[in-house]
């Protein structure tokens, strides 16, 4: 009957234990409802791959740098070799022991001639071997020795092409003598060296100072002058300032 309350919806009814649950066919309206898988993204449109991180590494100590080559030693300096030659033969010849050594150094030759005969073997080598010229006139400090000065002369020969130096030792307080009267351009040099050195030059017209004041004191190229403290009182009397500034 069909309001008897036994019997029951088929539909409604569980199906049989073990019996296997079939799905539910879609309709062609429900398909065209249900969202489509998206399209793969083309290979235009992709991202470019991230480069992979580089990996971690412990910075690595600088490498030491190379040591320097060692500087080549220096050779010595030549040493000077005997000198006998026609003018030091000559100059023996007329001045005996007044010519002390003669050396070729560095294709220089040099004559060490005793100081008190310094303008007789000048006044030689001007008029007898053609010596016309003073180039220089100088002097050397050696603290440390008995005669403490060298006074150098440096003669050029126009006739020869030839040139000559003259060497005498002289004592802080020995006179040379002057050479002014042979070679007139030696006035303003004795001077000098008169200035820097102290050095007398026995016979020069008017020997005084040409550098540094009247006044001062001490000679600046000595080696035991100290150019630090200079001097004290004329720096203070004439500058207003105390020395060594």
């Amino acid at each position: 009957m069909a309001n008897d309350p036994s019997e029951k919806d088929p539909v409604s009814k569980p199906p049989a234990s073990g019996a296997e649950e079939k799905p539910i066919a879609q309709k062609p309206a429900e398909l065209s409802q249900t969202a489509a898988p998206a399209d793969p993204p083309k290979s235009s449109d992709a991202p470019a791959p991230k480069p992979p991180a580089p990996a971690a590494t412990t910075p690595s100590a600088p490498a030491a740098a190379p040591k320097a080559p060692a500087p080549p030693a220096k050779e010595a300096p030549p040493k000077p070799l005997p000198l006998d030659n026609e003018l030091v033969q000559k100059l023996k010849a007329r001045f005996g022991d007044a010519i002390r050594e003669a050396t070729l150094d560095r294709k220089q030759a040099i004559v060490t001639i005793a100081a008190d005969q310094l303008r007789e073997i000048s006044r030689y080598c001007r008029d007898e071997e053609k010596f016309d010229m003073l180039v220089d006139l100088t002097a050397v400090d050696w603290p440390k020795r008995e005669r403490r000065f060298d006074v150098i002369l440096i003669l050029y020969s126009f006739a020869k092409n030839e040139r000559v130096r003259l060497k005498a030792h002289a004592g802080e307080t020995e006179p040379v003598p002057s050479v002014c009267e042979i070679w007139p351009a030696a006035n303003w040099l004795e001077r000098e060296c008169y200035d820097m050195f102290g050095i007398v030059f026995e016979g020069h017209p008017d020997l005084k100072r040409i550098l540094m004041p009247d006044e001062w004191q001490g000679y600046p190229l000595r080696k035991d002058y100290d150019i630090l403290k200079q001097d004290t009182d004329w720096v203070r009397e004439n500058l207003g300032i105390e020395s060594g500034q």
